[in-house]
């Protein structure tokens, strides 16, 4: 691979664009994988001390956390009194997921974290970044990932850099681009990093309600990954938008304007789609490779997922994309069959436009069903986990697959949080598919993915408003212990066992 080049310090200011060929990095250190598990420690010495970058950094391993109840969308169809699939066809939703008032933020994190490091056989000293993005504030100063840290204190190790992100849904994905970064820096120590999504997602009476959800996603970041982030190829949009947002501190509740989210969601989708195909043509120029790059080049395609039926859109809003930056695209067969009359549209002029979603829709229906169709299954069941939510979906596309099948494919991820702040990016899947190797690790540890969905609880409409409003009237109260039971709490939950006097939150594990 190619050095990196890192600007020197010179004597004066205008040599500074003279850079020096050296690495950013301690070339001598370099993150193992161990033979079975990832125990102990991550890094070895080596004698060799040629500058390279690390080799394939990604994600190593990964752990869902969904809570143990759930309602059923058509039943709460019925309770609310709208039409009979406005939640499962409108939408695109089965069932939600939500928290009792034992679960908060802290110990939705609390429980992906403590899972993933004994079913990776993880060290706590292996660890040397953990970073959390979140959206669920609970506290204004104090850090989720300092309530974290209490699970690192028999191990004595408390040299863990990183801190919590937070806008909107975006938080995850910062926390993983900064994750990659560390790895790839002067400051990584040859350690891993953690990253720690999680969010509660829950709105008011009426017509938002059914989009919540609750989850947690915690992911394992080093080099000679099974999915590795592809370099230099980040298409991000950002702007200053209120089209969900959360003024008031007291409420779990956001105030949403639906419209204007959609809107900002393709907008940004556009943007992002644009300036990650410029970044990979310029990077296969470069290569010798002359080709635009379309829906084709990715093998899946996964979204963040407010709702199942948006993401429908968005492929074929890819599609639209992909159709509009080809002047000689064939209208008589294929895939742009028929779309003729949409040769000369907009990009902006088309976000509200029925007639284009429903053409570009019906176009896309295979490529959907082929690319991202399969990445939903999480979402369709468990609902909006916000900051988890995109990579819920890749657990699920991981989840459906077999090694060999994902071996050597890119995934495409696009991640949006309101407010507002997106990036599309790419995971190369590793070519090795053998017993034992990362991948198939990686695959088969989320294999139980269906089984730990269909172990939870259902709960009727009018159960599920009675614990909201619980959850609602208990929001900020001190010096209680949380209402109702935590039997049902899956085996190995942290839970809240009480808040004091002071608003100190003190959380317990449920025996396994």
């Amino acid at each position: 691979m190619k050095m990196f080049r890192l600007f020197s310090h010179t004597k004066c200011f205008f040599q500074a664009k003279r850079a020096l060929q050296r690495p950013l990095w301690p070339a001598q250190f370099t993150a193992v994988v161990q033979r079975g598990s990832f125990s102990t420690t991550s890094v070895r010495r080596q004698t060799e001390t040629v500058p390279s970058w690390p080799k394939d950094v990604g994600i190593l391993a990964m752990e869902v956390y969904f809570p143990s109840q759930y309602v059923d969308q058509t039943e709460l169809e019925k309770y609310d009194g709208v039409d009979a699939g406005k939640y499962t066809v409108g939408l695109g939703q089965k069932q939600m997921g939500f928290c009792s008032a034992h679960e908060d933020i802290n110990s939705l994190c609390l429980t992906v974290v403590q899972h993933l490091v004994e079913r990776s056989q993880l060290s706590w000293n292996s660890i040397g970044r953990l970073e959390v993005g979140t959206e669920t504030i609970i506290d204004k100063s104090k850090a989720v990932k300092t309530v974290l840290m209490q699970l690192f204190e028999d191990s004595g190790n408390t040299d863990v850099e990183g801190i919590d992100t937070t806008n909107a849904c975006y938080g995850g994905t910062a926390s993983l681009f900064n994750a990659a970064d560390w790895v790839e820096s002067s400051s990584w120590d040859g350690r891993y990093a953690l990253v720690v999504c999680g969010d509660i997602a829950v709105y008011a009476t009426g017509n938002a309600r059914p989009t919540g959800g609750a989850g947690a996603v915690a992911m394992l970041v080093g080099p000679n990954a099974p999915l590795t982030l592809e370099r230099g190829v980040r298409g991000t949009h950002m702007e200053h938008v209120y089209d969900f947002y959360k003024p008031d501190l007291a409420s779990e509740y956001p105030m949403v304007d639906g419209p204007l989210s959609i809107q900002c969601y393709f907008r940004a989708l556009d943007r992002c789609y644009a300036t990650y195909r410029n970044k990979i043509e310029n990077q296969w120029q470069k290569a010798g490779i002359n080709k635009p790059c379309t829906l084709e080049d990715f093998q899946f395609m996964i979204f963040h997922t407010p709702f199942c039926k948006l993401v429908q859109k968005s492929l074929a809003r890819m599609v639209l994309n992909d159709f509009l930056a080809s002047p000689s695209a064939n209208t008589e067969s294929g895939i742009y069959k028929g779309l003729q009359e949409f040769r000369n549209v907009k990009l902006e002029e088309t976000y509200s436009s029925k007639e284009v979603d429903k053409a570009f829709q019906k176009a896309s229906q295979e490529l959907f069903s082929q690319k991202t169709q399969p990445s939903l299954f999480l979402s369709a069941r468990n609902g909006n986990m916000y900051t988890p939510s995109v990579y819920g979906c890749l657990a699920s596309l991981l989840a459906q697959y077999s090694a060999q099948q994902l071996a050597g494919s890119r995934i495409g991820v696009f991640s949006y949080g309101s407010g507002l702040a997106a990036s599309m990016f790419s995971l190369k899947v590793s070519q090795n598919y053998e017993a034992g190797s990362p991948l198939e690790k990686l695959v088969s540890s989320l294999s139980d993915l269906e089984v730990r969905l269909n172990s939870r609880k259902c709960v009727a409409p009018e159960k599920f408003a009675e614990i909201m409003k619980v959850r609602e009237d208990t929001h900020h109260l001190v010096n209680h212990t949380p209402h109702g039971s935590k039997e049902d709490l899956f085996p190995g939950t942290w839970y809240i066992e009480q808040v004091d006097d002071k608003n100190r939150r003190k959380y317990a594990r449920k025996t396994l």
